[in-house]
């Protein structure tokens, strides 16, 4: 559903991503792993259209959209959520959730904002709270449900579980299954807990030094001989 090809990517003169050739599937779970500085939240960003782009393309259901701006991707059906600043903490539940619907109808809205509050019944009583009051963990929760509203296909999750209690880090890690099993959700997860995050998805790609260094399954990597010096930044 979601590839890039040869994509070589960083900021403006930073070059980052050399020649990442990278696949979402439909309706799975694909986790990006890696060292600290290996690329993995530039890859989505680069998917996103926040970085510059040397070479390569980004693919989307076989159409090239590697310079549509983020806006255009996002009416495409693919959201980003960066590990911070992904909901406007200012504006209270409600608002946040409507102004991630402002392009549906009105009764489109109700329907997507109904699906929302059904996969996050934790945000029903708190629709009138300032979002910046909610927990680590309610944030996250939001944020997504602000992606689902916005009709959401694809969905890119930077560190969804950083700085989360475990009980939080466990209930964004079922939430996310409960995305692909119920919803039919295609899901790219970049998370530094790799162990977890192996463990919920289909798939899984290596990045190291900005390179491809797995591709296959998750299961595949878990079971890797040489897991453990592959997950600090040895090649195989």
């Amino acid at each position: 559903m979601l590839e890039t090809h040869e994509l070589s990517s960083g900021y403006k003169e930073l070059h980052i991503l050399f020649d990442v050739d990278f696949r979402a599937e439909k309706k799975r779970i694909t986790a990006v792993v890696g060292p600290n500085g290996s690329g993995k939240s530039t890859l989505l960003k680069s998917i996103f259209g926040f970085t510059t782009i040397y070479s390569g393309r980004v693919i989307l259901d076989g159409d090239d959209v590697t310079h549509l701006p983020p806006h255009e991707k996002t009416k495409l059906g693919i959201a980003y959520l960066p590990q911070t600043d992904n909901i406007f903490t200012e504006l209270t539940v409600r608002e946040n959730l409507v102004i991630a619907g402002y392009i549906l109808g009105e009764d489109e809205y109700a329907d997507r904002l109904e699906l929302a509050l059904n996969v996050f019944p934790e945000l029903k009583d708190k629709m009138d709270r300032k979002a910046g009051m909610l927990s680590g963990g309610e944030r996250q929760f939001l944020g997504i449900a602000s992606a689902l509203i916005r009709r959401a296909r694809v969905l890119m999750l930077d560190e969804p579980t950083a700085m989360l209690s475990p009980k939080f880090a466990s209930q964004v890690f079922e939430r996310i299954l409960s995305l692909r099993d119920e919803l039919g959700l295609t899901i790219v997860l970049v998370e530094q807990n790799v162990i977890k995050a192996l463990e919920v998805s289909d798939n899984a790609l290596m990045l190291i030094g900005g390179k491809v260094a797995f591709s296959g399954t998750a299961r595949e990597l878990l079971e890797h001989e040489k897991f453990e010096r592959f997950v600090v930044g040895y090649t195989l």
